[in-house]
C-alpha cells in the first residue's frame, strides 16, 4: 500500500500540487489558535509530499517560530529554520541552526504522511522517525503538546489504516478539501 501510495501522491501534476497546497495552507488558521511566539515545526516536501512553502509564508506573518527535522540518530530534533542548510543522509535539507528543541517543546507539528484514514491513523515513509520521536505522547496522556496534524492530498485517504503498537495518533489530519479530528 505504501508504495502504490506514494506512486499516487508523485504523480500529482506540479501545477495542480501548487494549487492543492495553496489551498490547504488556508486551513492552517482553523486547527489552533495560533499566535506569536509559539513554536511550530513543519517539514521541507521530500518524495512528493505536499509543498509547505504557503504555510511557511503565514506563519512567518504572525511571527510564529518556525523548525524542521533534524536527524538524531533513529529520532528526530527541531532546528529552528534559517537560511542555511545542509543535506541530510536521506538527500532531505535541513537547517543548519544553533537553535535545537526535542519534539515536547512545541505547540503544534505538522507531519508528512503517505495515506490516513477518516480516524487519524497515519502511514510513513516506514523509518518510525516520527514515531519514535513522538513516543512519550503514548506514555502520559497529559500531553497537550505538540498538536500533531498530517498533512496530504485528499487522495492519499484510505479506507482503513491498521495502526501498530508504535504508532503515535495524530490530533487531525489537513487536506485541500477537509480536516479530520
Amino acid at each position: 500500500m505504501r508504495q502504490i501510495l506514494r506512486s499516487k501522491r508523485r504523480a500529482i501534476a506540479h501545477s495542480e500540487k501548487d494549487k492543492l497546497a495553496r489551498k490547504l495552507s488556508a486551513k492552517i488558521p482553523k486547527i489552533s489558535h495560533l499566535r506569536s511566539g509559539q513554536k511550530l515545526a513543519l517539514y521541507l516536501p521530500n518524495d512528493g509530499e505536499i509543498d509547505t512553502k504557503y504555510i511557511i509564508n503565514f506563519l512567518k506573518n504572525r511571527g510564529i517560530s518556525i523548525y524542521l527535522p533534524v536527524l538524531s540518530g533513529k529520532k528526530l530534533k527541531f532546528a529552528k529554520m534559517e537560511n542555511r542548510f545542509k543535506k541530510n543522509r536521506f538527500g532531505i535539507s535541513e537547517p543548519v541552526s544553533s537553535k535545537i528543541l526535542n519534539a515536547n517543546q512545541l505547540n503544534i507539528i505538522l507531519l508528512p504522511l503517505v495515506g490516513f484514514d477518516a480516524n487519524k491513523n497515519r502511514l510513513g515513509m516506514g523509518g518510525g522517525f516520527y514515531d519514535r520521536t513522538l513516543e512519550f505522547k503514548k506514555r502520559q496522556n497529559n500531553y497537550k503538546n505538540p498538536k500533531l496534524y498530517g498533512l496530504a492530498f485528499d487522495s492519499q485517504k484510505v479506507e482503513k489504516i491498521i495502526p501498530q503498537a508504535w504508532d503515535v495518533a495524530l490530533d487531525g489530519v489537513i487536506t485541500p478539501t477537509a480536516i479530520y479530528r
